[in-house]
């Protein structure tokens, strides 16, 4: 029976497992083991400017992507657009063109007085406040960051010399009147006037819009996911600055190399998951 015989209802729209994904364009052969996820598509240039070379390979809708070396560390890049949705299509294609370690790579705002405007914040845990991630799996499962791409970050961070924070990150589908910020007109959405004290209270450290969707996503699926953000906004202080990007791009590509020595240091030492008793050195 020819495609043509096939009935209507049995015909796939579009196939997403073919070879090249459908909405990065990307193959297996295009994708390197370890992808950093900026939103914006024109950080992309921010990010391969630090590394020892680069080639874009694809670029469809908001998604970009290149490839390149980092401390002799095959890496990629691909922009996920903003939000929760854009990012999980970005997650899904990933993973089937063989990526593994996945680490978002933006900026934020904090609540926080102590965390000031260009400083990083690593991401240890996200509040699931976006939906996309409801579509995966009850909202009891966690959007956890992996614990080793934690310590890679935090490590980066330090030889890298940046001001850093580790801590949970909201993240949410709107940039207004999900993070307590007015509307048009000066709309505010109900429970808006309260939303900061209570992230202040709980010690959240930021909020963004992608991190719970990566997580939630990653953890399903058994892949390494992290995120580290350069604040722009103290929403405290009111202070607002476009700083801290380069820093984490810098402290993203480190990490992929710190991971490439993790996984080095278990397969040398038979064991699945990398410890501190073991060397990065």
């Amino acid at each position: 029976m020819t495609d043509g015989d096939t009935p209507p209802e049995r015909r796939d729209s579009e196939d997403p497992n073919t070879d090249r994904q459908y909405h990065l364009e990307v193959t297996d052969d295009d994708v390197a083991d370890s992808v950093l996820l900026p939103g914006n598509p024109d950080r992309l240039a921010t990010i391969t400017d630090v590394w020892e070379s680069a080639t874009e390979v694809a670029s469809h809708r908001e998604y970009r992507t290149a490839t390149g070396r980092y401390r002799e560390t095959p890496i990629s890049v691909t922009s996920t657009g903003i939000g929760g949705p854009s990012t999980g299509i970005a997650v899904e294609e990933l993973a089937r063109v063989g990526a593994e370690t996945l680490i978002r790579v933006g900026s934020c705002g904090t609540v926080r007085p102590d965390i000031a405007v260009g400083d990083l914040v690593i991401t240890s845990g996200a509040m699931r406040g976006e939906g996309t991630s409801s579509e995966y799996i009850d909202e009891t499962y966690p959007a956890s960051a992996d614990y080793e791409v934690i310590a890679a970050l935090v490590a980066a961070a330090e030889r890298l010399g940046y001001e850093y924070h580790v801590g949970v990150t909201l993240s949410t589908d709107s940039f207004y009147a999900g993070q307590g910020r007015p509307g048009f007109e000066g709309y505010e959405a109900p429970g808006s006037d309260d939303l900061l004290e209570t992230l202040k209270s709980a010690n959240v450290a930021n909020i963004e819009m992608e991190a719970a969707t990566l997580f939630t996503i990653a953890g399903l699926y058994d892949l390494r996911a992290g995120a580290v953000c350069a604040v722009y906004a103290n929403r405290e202080t009111g202070e607002f600055e476009t700083i801290g990007a380069r820093a984490a791009a810098e402290t993203a590509s480190l990490a992929v190399a710190l991971l490439a020595k993790m996984d080095a240091a278990k397969a040398a030492a038979g064991v699945d998951r990398w410890h501190p008793g073991l060397s990065l050195e």
